[in-house]
């Protein structure tokens, strides 16, 4: 290659090629065909982290206490697996949630069963992976829908739970318990649910 050549190539500019955008039809149709579970975020899809043994029966501990719990209730409750996305309209992102807890009917943007736009409760259960996106940019996404009042994060590597409820629109309280024997109250629902249902057969450490 002659210098002048040379010469010509490192001063064109790289353009840097804008990823593809996709509608939420295009990205809900996607959804349906792939093995995975993608999140929307307006316009882009974004693969999410596989989840462990641990994380996947703590989630089914927690939907199984939720659902002892709320029968004893006189309002009714449903509770929800992570396979029911969540969809936040001002944001048009849309994600999973561990499980939620839906008050009376659920209710779906524009009808779409796909996208649920009213969980009360929302639990997620802690990786190394996600738990910094769960506490901060996550918990920002699920603050933009009304319904929400109540955000339960739990570790999956020791006992250690941690609740946040709205008090008021922009004031939340938190509650943090740790002790195997205690219960964590549910403020949202008026209900408890025992840590030692939560951890039921995971190992934890110290």
């Amino acid at each position: 290659m002659s210098t002048a050549n040379q010469s010509l190539l490192e001063s064109t500019p790289v353009v840097k090629k804008e990823p593809r955008l996709f509608t939420l039809e295009e990205y809900l149709e996607r959804e349906k065909r792939t093995q995975y579970k993608h999140e929307y975020e307006n316009g882009k899809i974004v693969r999410m982290a596989y989840s462990r043994a641990p994380h996947n029966e703590i989630a089914a501990n927690i939907i199984a206490a939720l659902k002892t719990a709320i029968r004893r209730l006189n309002t009714k409750y449903r509770v929800y697996s992570s396979d029911q996305k969540i969809y936040f309209p001002e944001l048009n992102h849309g994600a999973y949630a561990d499980a939620l807890v839906v008050c009376e009917q659920p209710e779906f943007w524009e009808g779409n069963d796909l996208l649920l736009i009213n969980p009360l409760l929302v639990v997620e259960v802690l990786s190394d992976s996600t738990a910094r996106y769960d506490r901060n940019g996550k918990f920002s996404k699920y603050k933009t829908l009304p319904s929400f009042k109540e955000y339960v994060l739990v570790k999956q590597n020791r006992s250690y739970i941690e609740t946040w409820y709205r008090e008021e629109p922009d004031l939340w309280r938190e509650t943090i318990v740790t002790d195997l024997t205690q219960t964590i109250e549910l403020r949202s629902l008026g209900c408890s649910i025992a840590l030692g249902d939560v951890y039921e057969n995971i190992t934890l450490k110290g």
